[in-house]
Formats: C-alpha cells, structure tokens, sequence
C-alpha cells in the first residue's frame, strides 16, 4: 500500500549515529521523563536555527493517541451504567427516524433523519452530558454546547429518558407544525427552551462559537459577567472542516487565548458521500493545521483494548502500519470484518500479523476506535477543561454508523440510511441489549426504564451534580432597562443650520455617542467594525472607549499624538475585526444573543460596507434570526450609485431585498437624520425593554445635506414605512402626482417636484419611504386578515391609507433593484398607476449624476416617469412624454442597464 502523504521518508547515511542519538533520548525518557525529553529537543531545535539550520519540520505527532495510559484521568463514573443509558438513547434515537419515515405515505413517507452521525459520537456525548458540560446555575454561567445538527434525535433521545420530551413528542419528530412536534436540526427559533445554536448550516457553528468563546472573555474583561469558568464545547464533523468558515477564525482563537474553547471534531473519517480523505489522513492534517494556528491539540484514535499491542510495539512496526494505512481502508476495514482487519491491516508487515496471531477474528473486531471507549473520551475531556492558555482541539476517532451493522456502519450510504429492515432492528437491539421482546419489534417501541431503576437515578444525579439539564436555552434576560427618551436624542431630530449639514453616517454616530454616555445602558453598547471605523467616521471611538484586546496595548500608536489616536484596552468596549466580515457579524451574533447565553442585555451595532454585509454573510444573518438575534446592522454606504468612484464589488442595490426574507429583521433606508434617530430609538425599545426577538438592518449616507428635522406626529409613520414629507401646492388646478423615494435617490424626488412644477404644470406630493419592506409585510397581513375574514369589515393595508387621501398616479425610485419598490404594487389604491424606478444590474465606477443617469433614476427620468402615467390615465397628452426625454436629452436606444 502506498505511504501517506504527511510521512516523508529520507535515507540514512548513518544508521548507527542515528541510533545512539535515539538510545541518548530514549535514556532520557526513562530517567527524567517526557517533560525532560521535550525540553532538551527544544533547546537543540532553537541551537540549531541560531547556526542557520532553520529548517521546516512537521507539526505532526504519530498516528496513535496523544495521552499515553499512564497520563490518562480515571472516569469517576459508573462505567456501565453509563453504557446501558448509551444503548437506550441509541436505540430510542433510531426509532425515532425510523417511525418518522414508515408514515404518512400519501404524503411521501419520507420526513428525512440522521442515525449514523449520533451513532458515531454517542460516547462523546454521554461523556459530556455526565461529566463536563454545566447547565446555568447559580454557581455557574453555563457552557454553550454548539451541538451537530445531524445528531439531534440522538439529543431527543436523552431528553426523553430525563422526562424533558414526551413520546408524544418524540413521535411527531419532525411534524413541526401542529405544534407538538421535534424540529428536524437544532433550531432556536422553532424550539425556544430547547436548542441554544443553529448549527446545522455546517461550518457556521465553528465560527460562531470562536467568537462566542472571545465575547464571553469580553464581558469578563468589562466587568458585565462573570465568565472565568464557562467552556464552550464545539462538536463538528471531519467533512464539515473543509467548510472555510469551519477554520477561518481559528489564528484569532489562538492569537487570544481562548483556553474557555474545546473544539470536538469527530473524525469518522466519512463526510455525507464517501471518504473525507481518502488518499490522506484527515486527523493528521488538521492536527498539523490547528497545531501550527498555536491550538492545543489531543488525538484520541485508539481504545484502551489497543494499548497492550501498543506496549508490544517496541521497534514500531505497528505505528508504522497506523501512520501509513490511509483513510480510505481505515474505512473500509470497518465495512467488512474481523478476517479482513487481520489480512489486509495487520498482515502489511510480519511483525504486526505475529502480535495478533493468537487474537481471533472476533477480537481483532473489536479493537475500538478511541471515540467509542468512555474511559479515553473522559480522559481526554478532563484534559482539555484543565488546559490554560490555549483553545483545545480533540480528534477523536470513530466509525460513522457505529452499532449499525450491515445496514449502514461505515459505509458510504450510512449518512442517507434513515430506514432499517427487521432484520437491521433486531441486529440492533442485540447489539445494544435493548430489552425488547421479538413479538414488538414490528412496532419499534421506545424504551424508557422505570424512574426508580438505578440507570434513571444515575442519569438524574449526574445532571443535578452539573446545575440542571441541557441544552436548555433561556428566552428573556432577568434584568431589564430603561431606554433613554427620545429628547435625550435632540441633536440628531432637529434641523441642521446652514453650512452645518450632516450625513445619515454622522447621525447615527451622533445617536450612538450620547447612547454611550448613559449611565445604564452606554456599557452594554458593543460597536463593531470590520477596518472601516474611520470610513464611517467612528473614530473617535477608539480613544472614548477603547478597543477591546485581552492583552492590551503593548506598542506605541504611530498616531499618539493626536486626540482620537488608536488605543487598544484590556476593557475596550469596541470590537475591531480587521477585514472579516464573516467574524464582525459572528462577534455581533454573539453580543445579540448574550441576554439568552449569559442573561446580559446587550446592544451591539455593527457597521460595514452595506455590499459586504447581507450578500457576503446572509447564511450568518440568517442563523441570527433563527437565534432570535436583537441588535443592529448597519449598512454604509448604501445604495447602487452613492459610492461613486468604488464600482461593482461595492455598490450595493440589493441588500434590503435579501434582508426582506429574514421574517424577524426589520430593515429600513433612511435618507434624513431624524429618521436614523426615530428607528434606533424605536429598535433599543422593542429589544431592549420588550425584549422582542427581531433585529434591525438600518442603510447608511455618505453624503452631506441639510437635514429638515423630525414634523411632530409623523414618527408612527416612520416606523410604518412611509409619510408625507413634502407636500406639493395645494388648491392648485393642475395634474398631481405622488413621488415616493428612500434613500439617496428620495432628494432627486425632490428636485423632480420642482421640474415638474416649474416646466410642465404638474403637482407632486413627496413621500419619504424609509421601509418597502415593512410596508410590503403589512400588505401582506391585511391580505392574509381580509382571506380568513370574508365576511369582516376589510383591513386596508398603510400603503393603501395614505395615498387613498391623495390624488394621481404613483412613482418609486431608489437606489435598489425596481424588485424592491414593487413589492408595494399590489396595495396601491386601485385605479392608481404604478411605475418603479430602479438600480437593476451591476454597479460600475463614475459620478454619482452619471451613475443615476445610467441605472435611469435620476430626476429626469422621474419626471419622464411620472409624465408617462399621467399620460396613461389620459391627464396629459403623450406627446408631453416626448418633449421630456429631447428636453433631458434621453438615450432611448441605450443598452438596458440590466444587461449593460
């Protein structure tokens, strides 16, 4: 068989030299131990770098476990006990999939489930629920525990047995929407008191629970909570680090010490099609890659019942064969049997075959993986909590489908298998000793012990002894807040005096500076940017409140000194996360669910380039509104044509209609300062003294204007969506129509109002639209009130309401794709034309006149616009329509800037 990849080999040129240097350690071993050993090959490494022999060298152990027997914490608990519970959950886990897909068959029959992956790490669970993982307490904060999605019905399983989930329940695994039912992957929002993460969108849980594990170590810093004995345990598989997310914040975890971090990766060696690595051995690669991020990292691969071959193993022959077996037979060695482990792993080399020559068949089967034998997990657990000063990586090896036997147990369709045969369940319940007789097989029963049998009162004590049961979330913070008046806001709800104008960026940076000055809730504002603090005019920050570091500032800033320079403190408040967008919305995921992970309430705004936030992150943004996420996004600078000069990757037309199908994010596109004020002031009272469980995503201006300040009465409205902003003449004899705008492009409104007043006799009322999308969802739920309710007086939907008292066909423009306007078509009062100005197609580089008039939005084309409805509806003569598009001098046989 061929070596693997990680195992270079170099030829000898003096075998004997090299054995008196391997006697010399080996002696050293023997005498002073392996501490001594380990210092004595340091010195020599760092000796020979200081005479230029800076050679590379492998960041690898070999392919046996990191703690030797003797090294090993003995497991306090009932071993066997522990083993029967095991069984039960298994057992209970695969009836639960099973039943799932036997119903129902006029419906499919098929509702999906996982066995195989809780099957694999099944051990590592009961070890953790047993031993380690501490629900919140009064003693205790709580771990966070980002459990695999995949494995969730083996979660149930344990609940059920603890009396937390009824066989009703379990029953109805995933038939969620009677309300009785299991949902089918850890999800917050569909089971509130339950699941804690979302983790089933895979490579996300990782990266999540990185800066869990760094916002835990932020409010400790701070003083907010106490976190000093709070883990955060991290189960992933070996497929799902090849997501990039799975590993990309790995160097911030080391950079910070995150020793509150284990990271348990099941190295079942099978991703959901076939071999992760065939050719390769995953374990030893990400063993080199986390250890060379600076990761502690412990390999558990073999069971106890391999550590007498082991001992045996004095010329290392069968560590030879460990190290060069790839992947690709490990797994299949565990898809056959005992005779063909013997032949085809031990047989590579006479020696291993001599060792086990006198085992049988049976017993070489049974040489476990050290992911299936408790005594190594606990081992291997106890020494990641009591690790400082780093985060812990555990690579525990197991077999994909453990328990499973011939219907799936490290196969390639074993991630698929969700059905069994007969044969399959009796097979199982054998296995597993599960005491249920032939005559109920057919009706796969779950099993429950008595409450008073010494399983059941083990399985409660243990988690008595640990504060309570998990996962358990908590849904509302114990403390509450008050929200500062709207007065306390003043400067950015009045108008800007002349020479004085402000951008919408300024205003919020306003409101979030005199937020910061409260006594009560300024410490619980998290400001987070990702390198663009001074982009958006927040630097001022750093020196007000510092930038969090554990370690503090251990430079002299360049910039020192001046009065905003940058300072980094062990208790800054803002969070600065270089260029990584994915980690800026992880560290706010992280602040905005803090009132459920650590029953603080915390405010966190995070700022970015709005092009680089839902676009580049909405698999995150949407795992936040299944965390019933509270807090805000806000995206700068918005809009297709407002980045003049950045082009394509930049510009930003569509970020409001993906934040649109976040159900719970509530998103608006404000143009004036006092808009930017009534909506944060109105998102810190529903989330922090309601406690609601929405978000707020709020788009950002660059650019300077005079601000007209907050018209009495109006603010509902604002909130709502839409208000009359700028009403044209009244009592004027002439056509009117209603401009409505968001945004950047709501002041080329404006000056279309003049155009049309001054050059072709026409009345416009501007209506200022901070929210398309609340308006479209309040459209939406009058349809669905007026459908259930035939016979109800009709609920008129708002956009309906106010245009209803006012006159004359309809124009929307903004700075999005027209998708985003349109969605308010369908309640436009009837009889009423409809015409959508939009930024379809890709962004470019230019001048921001240019670019209005390229994507068609500008003023001129407003009017265009609004002279063709009214046109339409036989108001004015079509030949107005004409007259404008020479006057404006309008490109008719341009290339579409959809297609441009």
């Amino acid at each position: 068989m061929p070596a693997a990849p990680d195992t270079p080999t170099a030829v000898d040129a003096d075998s004997q030299e090299t054995r008196e240097w391997m006697d010399a350690l080996s002696a050293v071993i023997e005498t002073q131990g392996p501490e001594r050993a380990h210092f004595l090959l340091e010195q020599l490494l760092e000796h020979a770098r200081q005479n230029s022999l800076d050679m590379p060298f492998s960041a690898n152990t070999g392919y046996v476990n990191t703690l030797e027997p003797d090294q090993e914490e003995r497991c306090p608990g009932n071993i066997e006990i522990e083993e029967r519970l095991r069984s039960y959950m298994r057992w209970n886990a695969m009836a639960m999939v099973v039943k799932a897909n036997r119903h129902h068959p006029e419906d499919g029959g098929d509702l999906g489930g996982h066995i195989g992956s809780f099957a694999s790490l099944a051990h590592l669970f009961g070890a953790g629920f047993n031993h380690f993982w501490h629900a919140e307490s009064e003693n205790h904060g709580g771990d966070c525990i980002y459990i695999q999605g995949h494995v969730s019905p083996g979660v149930y399983a344990r609940a059920f047995l603890e009396g937390r989930l009824t066989e009703e329940q379990l029953l109805h695994f995933r038939q969620e929407t009677g309300g009785k039912g299991l949902s089918s992957y850890p999800h917050p929002k569909l089971m509130p008191n339950f699941w804690q993460f979302p983790t089933v969108s895979m490579g996300l849980g990782p990266l999540m629970a990185i800066y869990q594990a760094r916002f835990l170590k932020y409010l400790h810093a701070r003083g907010i909570a106490n976190t000093e004995n709070r883990k955060v345990w991290v189960f992933c598989g070996d497929g799902e680090m090849d997501e990039i997310e799975s590993m990309g914040a790995i160097g911030l975890a080391s950079r910070e010490k995150l020793d509150n971090l284990i990271f348990v990766i099941n190295c079942n060696l099978q991703r959901l099609d076939g071999p992760v690595r065939g050719n390769g051995k995953i374990i030893q690669e990400l063993e080199g890659e986390f250890r060379g991020a600076g990761w502690h990292v412990i390999k558990v691969i073999w069971g106890s019942n391999w550590d007498a071959l082991l001992a045996r193993d004095k010329d290392g022959a069968l560590r030879k064969v460990m190290m060069d077996t790839l992947d690709g037979d490990y797994q299949a060695f565990k898809a056959n049997d005992g005779a063909f482990v013997r032949k085809n792993f031990f047989g590579r080399d006479p020696r291993t075959a001599a060792m086990v020559e006198k085992m049988s068949d049976d017993e070489i089967w049974n040489l476990r993986r050290g992911g299936h034998d408790p005594k190594k997990v606990y081992a291997a657990y106890h020494a990641a909590v009591n690790h400082k000063g780093q985060p812990t990586v555990l690579l525990i090896k197991t077999v994909k489908g453990f328990g499973m036997g011939k219907s799936g147990e490290g196969k390639n369709n074993v991630h698929q298998t969700k059905k069994l045969t007969d044969d399959d369940i009796r097979i199982f319940r054998d296995r597993f000793n599960i005491p249920i007789p032939d005559s109920q097989l057919a009706e796969l029963p779950f099993y429950k012990p008595a409450d008073d049998t010494p399983e059941m009162q083990y399985l409660h004590a243990r988690r008595q002894a640990l504060g309570g049961y998990l996962p358990h979330r908590r849904t509302h913070a114990d403390e509450s807040f008050t929200v500062p008046s709207i007065e306390t806001f003043k400067a950015v709800m009045e108008p800007t005096a002349e020479g004085r104008e402000i951008s919408t960026t300024q205003a919020f940076v306003r409101f979030l500076t005199q937020l910061l000055r409260d006594q009560a809730l300024g410490p619980r504002v998290v400001p987070i940017v990702v390198d663009e603090a001074r982009t958006f005019g927040m630097e001022g920050l750093f020196r007000q409140i510092g930038i969090y570091n554990p370690a503090g500032q251990q430079y002299i800033p360049v910039d020192k000194d001046q009065v905003m320079y940058y300072k980094e403190d062990v208790k800054g408040q803002v969070l600065q996360e270089g260029i990584c967008e994915a980690g800026g919305m992880a560290s706010w995921m992280a602040a905005a669910t803090s009132y459920s992970t650590s029953n603080r309430i915390m405010v966190p705004f995070y700022v970015y380039y709005s092009m680089f936030g839902f676009q580049r992150v909405g698999d995150l943004a949407w795992a936040a509104g299944d965390m019933q996420a509270r807090g805000f996004l806000l995206g700068g600078t918005s809009g297709r044509t407002t980045l003049n000069g950045e082009g394509l990757q930049h510009e930003d037309g569509h970020s409001h209609i993906l934040a649109s199908t976040i159900p719970n994010c509530i998103s608006y596109d404000p143009t004036f300062a006092h808009e930017v004020g009534i909506i944060l002031h109105h998102g810190l009272k529903r989330m922090v003294e309601k406690q609601d469980n929405v978000y707020y995503y709020l788009t950002l201006l660059n650019a300077n204007y005079a601000m007209p300040g907050l018209t009495p009465g109006t603010e509902d409205q604002i909130i709502k969506g839409m208000y009359l902003c700028k009403p044209g003449a009244q009592g004027v004899d002439t056509p009117r129509v209603q401009l409505l705008g968001s945004g950047s492009i709501l002041r080329e409104s404006f000056e279309a109002q003049k155009l049309l007043a001054n050059e072709w006799g026409v009345t416009a009322d501007v209506w200022s639209c901070p929210s398309f999308n609340e308006l479209a969802r309040d459209g939406m739920a009058a349809e669905r009130l007026n459908l259930l309710h035939p016979t109800d007086a009709p609920v008129v939907p708002f956009v309906t309401q106010q245009l209803s008292v006012h006159s004359g066909p309809v124009v929307a423009s903004t700075d999005y794709m027209k998708a985003f306007a349109e969605q308010i078509r369908a309640y436009i009062p009837a009889g009423r034309s409809y015409k959508v100005l939009g930024t379809d197609g890709f962004g470019r580089s230019d001048f921001r006149s240019k670019l209005r008039e390229h994507f068609e939005i500008s003023r001129y084309y407003i009017v265009v616009a609004a002279l063709k409805a009214l046109s339409e509806d036989g108001t004015l003569p079509v030949a107005k329509v004409a007259q404008a598009i020479a006057k404006y001098g309008i490109d008719v046989d341009k290339v579409n800037p959809l297609y441009a």
